[in-house]
């Protein structure tokens, strides 16, 4: 049974990943380190690899994790990378994030006021049902702050052109943070918000255990 390796989103852990079928392979959760305040998202990345044992690994990796399985890849050869609600380049970042952060509007923005979590996050974020919203409660609160800074910062000001020779795009239709309309992507996922993750596990658990197995 293969490792397979996986990068939450901004600030969450394995638990996201909890709705998705895993049995196919050997899960292995890629823990986030505590970055330095200026530190490059290409040393982080480079950080993370203490994590990963195998060479040549399959990596997966949902929204910021799916920014930094990319970075990962410019790193180590990879197998192949499947990217579910994120990037793959800073062409596919929506041009008023990069605006934001040429300007340093997301720095000006209390990080309290991003963690305040309200209706406007379950709208962004695409969820409806009690327990996602618990769940995306839960990870928005026990985001580090500096940590959703420093991520925040990294997004915005993402400049990477290179994209790995076998990857794999999952996206939802219905994605408000990151819309369809800026990416090229392989898989869509018919209404499906920024956390699809969880509402529609079974059709990307299948997916991902397709290009797995």
């Amino acid at each position: 049974m293969k490792n397979v390796y996986f990068f939450s989103g901004l600030g969450a852990d394995e638990r996201v990943f909890q709705f998705v079928d895993l049995s196919f392979c050997n899960p292995v959760f890629i823990k986030w380190n505590f970055p330095f305040e200026n530190e490059s998202i290409e040393d982080y990345a480079s950080k993370l690899l203490e994590q990963i044992k195998n060479e040549n690994p399959i990596l997966v990796g949902v929204s910021f994790g799916g920014m930094m399985a990319v970075e990962v890849s410019k790193l180590i050869k990879t197998e192949k990378i499947i990217l579910i609600s994120s990037a793959k380049t800073k062409y596919e970042i929506p041009f008023y994030f990069k605006a934001a952060g040429k300007l340093n509007v997301h720095k000006i923005i209390p990080t309290s006021l991003l963690q305040n979590f309200n209706s406007i996050n379950n709208f962004l974020f695409g969820v409806k049902i009690k327990e996602e919203k618990s769940l995306l409660k839960t990870i928005i609160h026990e985001t580090n702050p500096q940590f959703l800074n420093w991520a925040i910062n990294k997004i915005v000001n993402w400049q990477n052109e290179f994209v790995p020779r076998y990857i794999i795009h999952i996206h939802g239709t219905n994605d408000k943070i990151l819309p369809i309309k800026f990416l090229d992507t392989d898989f869509k996922i018919k209404n499906g918000g920024h956390f699809m993750i969880v509402h529609n596990s079974l059709e990307i658990g299948e997916i991902i255990k397709n290009y797995v197995l």
